[in-house]
This record gives C-alpha cells, structure tokens and sequence, in this order.
C-alpha cells in the first residue's frame, strides 16, 4: 500500500507541473500587464518609470525566466555578499536589472514550490496569509456539507434499491433529477427569499440570517460553530442538495447490482434480518463503486463553495477567488488555482485509499 501510494504521488508531480505551465502562460497573457494591474492608471507614473518597474520585476525577461522565478523565488538567483544591500552575483537574471547603473537588492521571493505566492495586487499583503484567513471558513462549510451528502445520500440509495419500485423509490428518484437540475445560485435565493425575507421571527427578526458566517457585532471572530447554526443551514442545504442527489443515485445503482448476487441470497436463506443483509452484507460491497467519486467530491464541494458563498456573503476563499478574479488580482487566481490542482490529485489519491479500506481483498503491488 505504502509504495503504491509513493508510486501515485511520483505519477501526480508531472502532473502538477503541467498544471503550473498552463497556469503561468494564462496568466502572462492577460491583458493589461503586470504593473498596470499592480498600480493602477496613476498618472503619476511616467512611461519610463513604468519600464523601469517592469525591468525591476522581471517582466523583460524571457517567458522561462519569468517561470523559473515564479515557481522557485529569486533570492537564489540574485544575491549579496558582502552585505552592502547591492547583488554582487546573479543567475539568470542581469545584475542591473533596470539600466540605472546600480545593481538590484537581493531577490525576495520564494517561489510557489515554498508556498510563496506573492503578494495580492488589491490588498498589498502576502496571498498565503490571506488564504489562511479565508480557508477556515471554506473547510468548515465544505466538510459539514460533504458529511450530510453522505449520511442522508447514501441510506437513501440504500432504501430505494431495498423497495424498488415503491413510492419511496420513485419519489427519490424523480427529486434526485430535480435536485440536480436546480441551479446552486437559483435554489440559494430562494431559501433566502423564503426564510430571511418572508419568513420572520417574533420579534420580526428574519427566520434564520440572510448572510455571513456570524453575527457583525461578533467579538473576537466567530463563535464555536454550535452558537451559530443558524448561519450554516441554508449555505449547508443548498451546498449538500447536490450531493444529496447524487450520492442516492449512486448507491442506488450500485445496491442494485450487488443485491442479486449470490452471497446476498444466502444470507437471507440463513435467517439473517433484512437490516443486517442490506446494511451489513449488501451496502460495503456497493460502497465501491462509490469509492470512485467519493475523492473528487471534496473538490466538488470546495467548487460549489464559490457560488455558496457569494450568495450567501460567506467569507471563504470560493468568495474571495470570485473578488480576486473580477479585481484582476491575478497572484490570488493563481494561488487558488494551484490549491484546487493539488485538491484534485489529492481526491484521487484518497479515492484508491477508500478502494483498500472498503474492500480488504484489494491489494496494490
């Protein structure tokens, strides 16, 4: 298992890589430029000063150049020695770099294989601790609505598939289809509409909060999460509704198959109870099948999150990519996107994981 799992993560590095290049060229053909996004249309700023800031970070260089510096910083390939603050050794890159006779400081950037992101544009600060503000609220939502996908998907599937044909089979059948047909932002409103505008308290206060992830007059951050439940139902219904659907599908499927094979015919012929047979016998075995699925789907909660928080106003990072996004804060999009990369060779892996707990008959060599 352990070398299998070694084997994967070697296979995922090109991958990543692959991800990186793409990732970078996208981004070096925005339009605009990096100083103009970077500092705006100040009219104080001349055109030479503007190639000068272009020299000095590096976008006169070639496209390699500017990648390598992307992805493994610059402190390496500009240094100083005898610490005088001027580089007296560069690699790659000209020691003066702009054409004003002085030699650039040292570099500082780490680059992305040490999780250095750079600096947002909008909000002038380090984009890994921006994300680390942002990826609490994110998981916290993410998890509590993977984890209700799973425990009401998965007995519904196993209900519907133990009394085919019944009322219950065909009533989850057709709301599965409906579920997932409703847009996420569509379905998102509406709970709003419903039970923060029209729906009041006593005291004419909304049913339950229309938006954000604790009250404003909140002290210190956010409470514990069972102090305020009441923010988490709605984003929690319409980020696990999806889920919720295609988990029962799934497993209903899956129940389907497994249940007519022999194994299930004797133990019933053993007397066993029918809950002990589907729950016991029958659902492990057609849990693998939804093994497959069960790693992306983590991602695709996390992707969910970006339309769930903006309707909602919820301060993660799906919220806070869609503001860097429409800002043209091009180094939080990419940060973002390289987490989402890994999320998703993350999911994969975790998937094969759950093959080996499901079913111990897997072996990997």
């Amino acid at each position: 298992m352990l070398r299998y799992l070694t084997r994967r993560i070697i296979q995922a590095i090109p991958t990543l890589f692959g991800v990186t290049i793409i990732s970078f060229l996208l981004m070096s053909l925005a339009p605009g430029g990096f100083v103009r996004l970077a500092f705006g249309e100040n009219p104080n700023i001349r055109p030479n000063q503007r190639e000068a800031l272009e020299a000095r970070m590096g976008l006169n260089d070639s496209l390699p150049v500017q990648y390598i510096r992307w992805l493994t910083g610059d402190d390496w390939m500009r240094w100083d020695t005898d610490g005088d603050n001027v580089a007296d050794h560069a690699v790659l890159i000209p020691l003066d770099a702009d054409g004003d006779g002085v030699n650039e400081p040292p570099g500082e950037d780490r680059g992305l294989l040490r999780l250095d992101f750079g600096d947002s544009f909008s909000k002038k600060r380090p984009v890994i601790t921006l994300i680390g503000e942002k990826v609490g609220a994110t998981l916290e939502l993410g998890i509590t609505a993977l984890l209700v996908s799973i425990l009401i998907g998965l007995p519904i599937g196993i209900m519907a598939a133990v009394s085919k044909g019944s009322w219950f089979d065909n009533v989850s059948r057709v709301l599965s289809v409906v579920v997932s047909a409703i847009p996420t932002f569509w379905l998102g409103l509406m709970l709003i509409l419903i039970f923060s505008i029209t729906l009041k308290n006593g005291d004419g206060r909304p049913f339950l909060p229309m938006t954000g992830r604790c009250s404003s007059s909140a002290i210190g951050g956010c409470p514990p999460i069972f102090l305020r439940l009441e923010y988490m139902i709605m984003p929690i219904i319409v980020l696990a509704s999806g889920g919720v659907a295609v988990f029962s599908r799934f497993m209903r499927a899956s129940m389907l198959d497994v249940i007519n094979q022999d194994y299930i015919r004797t133990a019933r012929s053993k007397g066993l109870s029918g809950r002990t047979v589907w729950f016991k016998h029958a659902a492990r075995n057609a849990l693998i099948p939804i093994a497959t699925f069960m790693g992306p789907a983590i991602l695709g909660v996390l992707g969910g999150a970006v339309i769930t928080e903006t309707v909602f106003t919820w301060p993660g990072m799906g919220r806070f990519g869609i503001e860097a996004l429409f800002g043209k804060d091009y180094p939080v999009v990419m940060a973002i996107t390289m987490i989402g990369a890994i999320s998703t060779i993350l999911g994969f892996i975790l998937s094969d994981i759950l093959y080996a707990i499901i079913d111990p008959r897997i072996r990997f060599s």
